[in-house]
């Protein structure tokens, strides 16, 4: 009969909905000026499964990976998706309320962007999941990270269309605000930048970029206003 580790457990679980839900979060954001978010999620979704066969396969060697070459590729690649987002929340602003959204465009990116989010925080997952296999808890860390991706997938399936209902504006702006802060602190770490608080540091981080982001929309839609006919 197996036996589980209640604390173990409990870490696992965690740590799978923390990390998790910032590749949640991230898909929202990556997909945010998109008609369907099905690419990006897709795109997680094979990245989370990819990194999980390599840890059942080569637990040992996924440990030893450097995982700041992970984190350079998602940083950039996140920085690029917020460059692309920002433009298109510019564009967002500068239209009068209640258009259409623009239709699917970049769907290969769109993918490799949401593979290397998932990849990169089921990495993290991962590694703590090790950890307590080596510890003998190897039982607990499945079943509590198998309940808190059930736990995630389902809040997500629930809140889907609440998410998707706020207006496009405000979603791209906070998408865009997103992927700036997640590629500074990918790259910040992948760097050897030690921040302050670890993880905790994103929310600064994420409430700076959308003051600035909002500032640049703000200065970029005035710059390129037409004056009124006479």
């Amino acid at each position: 009969m197996i036996t589980l580790d209640t604390p173990s457990l409990i870490v696992a679980f965690l740590i799978t909905v923390i990390e998790l839900t910032e590749v949640v979060a991230l898909v929202f954001a990556i997909g945010a000026d998109q008609a369907t978010l099905r690419p990006v999620a897709l795109g997680a979704v094979c990245g989370t499964i990819t990194i999980a066969l390599v840890a059942l396969g080569f637990g040992a060697v996924l440990v030893a990976f450097p995982h700041a070459y992970l984190l350079w590729v998602a940083a950039v690649v996140l920085a690029a998706f917020g460059v692309f987002l920002f433009r298109s929340t510019l564009r967002t602003y500068r239209r009068a309320a209640g258009r259409q959204p623009a239709p699917p465009r970049h769907q290969l990116v769109q993918f490799g962007g949401g593979f290397s989010v998932g990849a990169v925080e089921t990495t993290e997952v991962v590694v703590v999941l090790l950890a307590l296999t080596a510890g003998g808890d190897g039982a607990s860390a499945i079943v509590g990270a198998l309940a808190g991706g059930v736990v995630l997938v389902g809040a997500a399936a629930a809140l889907h269309e609440q998410i998707r209902k706020i207006k496009v504006p405000w979603l791209k702006w906070g998408g865009t605000s997103l992927l700036f802060s997640y590629a500074l602190f990918w790259g910040g770490e992948a760097a050897g930048v030690h921040w302050p608080g670890d993880d905790l540091f994103l929310i600064p981080l994420v409430i700076a970029a959308l003051a600035i982001v909002r500032g640049a929309v703000a200065v970029g839609v005035r710059v390129t206003a037409k004056p009124a006919p006479a």
